[in-house]
């Protein structure tokens, strides 16, 4: 692809208010992440000028863009569970299905999103039976992972307890946990996913585990364990850059 790149950022969920007021939703969190990703890219003549960003509410508004209008779409995290049949997670899962059926616009999933591409490609998403991953975590990478990270390591924040659990046909992993092993899929020119979450912060997680914490779904321990990682080094930027890198291949 050349640039402009016209990505449209699909929100599967909304902040908590208070998250939305200090960093905006999750199209502007997104925003934040690959402009900075955009300047440090390293491309010539590209920068966070070179991209066209649009963000879309898929869940209250449920409204997605016109193919013709846009070059990629990067489905969001989201607090809702992937393998529900709620009528706008459904919309959402035919949508992508289309986007898979056809070889121009390229897919982008987190967390939620990537959850959401491995439905739609036919593989069974759900609950994993590892529990929750929660903060700053390492993911290890495959040599595919390496080559498309253009790192032998990597650490991001995860918020999660659903997984996808097998690859689709015709993916390449790129990496996995011990509570996770489908961390990362690429398909050449089509899609990329992380289960993790590049555009999360040190504050927005801290925020995240100590509000679920109040609302006893992480337990005292667990927070606790979750908050003394968040401050450790992250990888948002390069998984991002990546996500670029992947948008401007041949």
């Amino acid at each position: 692809m050349k640039p402009p790149l016209r990505i449209a950022i699909l929100e599967a969920d909304t902040p908590p208010d208070d998250i939305v007021a200090r960093y905006g939703k999750y199209g502007k969190v997104f925003r934040t992440l690959l402009e900075t990703a955009a300047d440090e890219l390293g491309e010539p003549g590209f920068s966070k000028d070179s991209l066209e960003l649009s963000a879309y509410d898929v869940v209250t508004e449920q409204k997605y863009p016109e193919l013709d209008s846009i070059d990629a779409v990067l489905i969001s995290g989201s607090k809702h569970n992937s393998f529900d049949n709620d009528p706008w997670i459904l919309k959402l899962v035919e949508f992508t299905e289309k986007l898979l059926k056809q070889d121009r616009v390229r897919i982008i999933g987190v967390c939620f999103g990537h959850q959401i591409i491995g439905r739609a490609a036919g593989v069974k998403v759900g609950r994993s039976e590892g529990g929750w991953e929660v903060s700053v975590l390492p993911v290890e990478l495959t040599e595919k992972g390496k080559e498309i990270f253009k790192q032998d390591t990597l650490s991001i924040h995860q918020m999660h307890r659903d997984v996808v659990f097998e690859y689709p046909e015709g993916v390449e992993p790129l990496g996995g946990s011990p509570r996770c092993l489908v961390q990362g899929m690429y398909r050449k020119g089509r899609f990329i996913s992380v289960q993790g979450h590049p555009e999360f912060t040190e504050a927005i997680v801290s925020y995240l585990v100590t509000m679920r914490n109040k609302q006893g779904i992480f337990n005292t321990e667990e927070a606790k364990d979750a908050l003394d990682r968040v401050g450790h080094h992250h990888d948002g930027v390069p998984i991002a850059k990546a996500f670029l890198r992947f948008l401007l291949e041949d």
